[in-house]
C-alpha cells in the first residue's frame, strides 16, 4: 500500500489495508513540554514511528473576528480574561492546559444578542476567515499522499457551538425556555458550514469531515438525545447531505464522554465515523462493534491510562482492540490526547508496541 490515502480510504470502507491506516495521535500542551525534557527532540511522530497522517484543511466557523483577549484581574495563582470567543473565564495560571477553566459569562443570552453577535462576527467571508490569499494557498495543496481532513476545531457543531456563545448550563435551559434562540443558532452554524466549506471547496479536495460536539460525560449524554435530535437532527442532516453532494462521503464526529445513547442519532443524520470512545466513561470499541457492525467506523479507544502504566498493562490493551484492525474500519489510537501522567518513554514503548503489532514496525 503507497499511501496513507489508500490505507484510510480502505479502512473507512471495511476493507483490508496492508499495513493498517493508524495514527499517533496528539499530545497535550503540558505533556509536549514535558516530553521536551525527558528526551524528546521535538520531531513528529510520523517520522519517529512511521505512522500516518491528516492534512488538515483548516476552516474556522466561529466568531470572526474574534475577540481582543484581555486580563481583567490576575492573583498569585489564577487570572481573570476575555477569550477569543468572548467568554469570561478563571483559570489557573499554571496547569492551564490540563485543568478545567471557570466560565463566569458568555457572549450571548437572548435572542436579540445572538443577532448583534450574528450580524458583527459570524459573516461568512473567506477573506476575513482565512486571509486574502486562502484560495491560493488552498490551490497549492497538490499533495495527495494524505487524507485531507476538514477539522473545523471548537465550532463544529450543533452543541458545542451554541455552548462556546451561552455555556453550558444557560444553553440546556435554553432548549426548553428559549427553542426560537436555540433555533436561530443552529440554522445559522449550518449555514454558514455549508457557505464556507461550499467556498473552500471550489480551491481544493477534501475527503473527510468532522463535525465536534463534546456532548456527554462519564455518565451519559449532557442533554437529552431525544430533545436533541429534534433541533438538531434537520440541521446535521442539512451539512451531510451537502457534503455528499460534493463527494465527501466519510463524515466523522469527535465527542468525549458516554456517547452511548447519542450514536443512534448520529447515524441517522449520516456519520460514518466517530472518536475518541473514551474507556474511562466506560465507552468500549469492541462491544460498539458488536452492536453496530460494519454500520459505523471508529478512531481511538485504547486506554490512556493503560499506556501510562506501561509493560505488559499497555500490551494488554493494545492487544485488546486488535481484532477491529483485522476487521476493517477502525483506526487505532489512544482514547483521547496524551495527558501528563503517559511520559516520553512510555508513549515512545507504546508506539513501538503498536506499530509492531501492526505489522509496521
Amino acid at each position: 500500500m503507497d499511501t496513507a490515502l489508500e490505507r484510510f480510504l480502505l479502512t473507512m470502507q471495511f476493507r483490508p489495508a496492508d499495513p493498517p491506516f493508524v495514527l499517533a495521535g496528539w499530545a497535550w500542551e503540558e505533556t509536549r513540554a514535558q516530553w521536551m525534557q525527558q528526551g524528546w527532540d521535538g520531531t513528529p511522530a510520523e517520522e519517529l514511528f512511521g505512522t500516518d497522517a491528516y492534512f488538515d484543511v483548516a476552516v474556522h466557523y466561529g466568531p470572526e473576528p474574534g475577540f481582543a483577549y484581555e486580563v481583567l484581574e490576575q492573583d498569585e495563582t489564577t487570572r481573570l480574561y476575555i477569550n477569543t470567543e468572548g467568554a469570561v473565564m478563571r483559570e489557573f495560571i499554571e496547569h492551564h492546559d490540563t485543568s478545567m477553566p471557570q466560565f463566569v459569562k458568555f457572549p450571548v443570552e437572548t435572542l436579540e444578542q445572538f443577532e448583534q453577535f450574528e450580524a458583527e462576527r459570524l459573516g461568512p467571508s473567506l477573506d476575513r476567515r482565512l486571509g486574502e490569499d486562502w484560495r491560493a494557498r488552498m490551490a497549492s495543496h497538490h499533495d495527495r499522499s494524505l487524507p485531507r481532513r476538514c477539522w473545523p476545531g471548537l465550532w463544529g457543531g450543533f452543541f458545542g457551538s451554541p455552548r462556546n456563545l451561552m455555556g453550558l448550563e444557560n444553553l440546556c435551559l435554553a432548549f426548553y425556555d428559549q427553542p426560537a434562540l436555540v433555533e436561530r443558532m443552529m440554522q445559522r452554524q449550518a449555514d454558514l458550514m455549508i457557505a464556507v466549506t461550499g467556498a473552500i471547496l471550489e480551491h481544493t479536495h477534501i475527503d473527510t469531515f468532522w463535525f465536534w460536539e463534546d456532548m456527554a460525560f462519564n455518565h451519559g449524554p449532557l442533554i437529552n438525545p431525544e430533545l436533541f435530535r429534534k433541533f438538531a437532527l434537520p440541521h446535521y442532516r442539512r451539512v451531510v447531505e451537502f457534503l455528499h453532494s460534493r463527494g465527501i462521503a466519510h463524515i466523522g464526529l469527535d465527542s468525549d464522554g458516554d456517547i452511548t445513547e447519542l450514536i443512534p442519532l448520529w447515524l441517522e443524520a449520516g456519520i460514518t465515523f466517530l472518536w475518541p470512545f473514551e474507556v474511562a466513561a466506560g465507552m468500549d470499541v469492541l462491544k460498539v462493534r458488536r452492536d453496530y457492525g460494519h454500520g459505523l467506523a471508529m478512531g481511538g479507544g485504547i486506554c490512556k491510562t493503560a499506556v501510562a502504566r506501561g509493560g505488559e498493562t499497555m500490551r494488554r490493551e493494545v492487544d485488546r482492540v486488535m481484532p477491529l484492525v483485522d476487521d476493517g474500519g477502525y483506526v487505532p489510537e489512544l482514547d483521547h490526547g496524551a495527558p501528563p501522567d503517559i511520559t516520553w518513554d512510555r508513549f515512545r514503548e507504546y508506539m513501538e508496541y503498536l506499530m509492531h503489532r501492526l505489522g509496521r514496525g
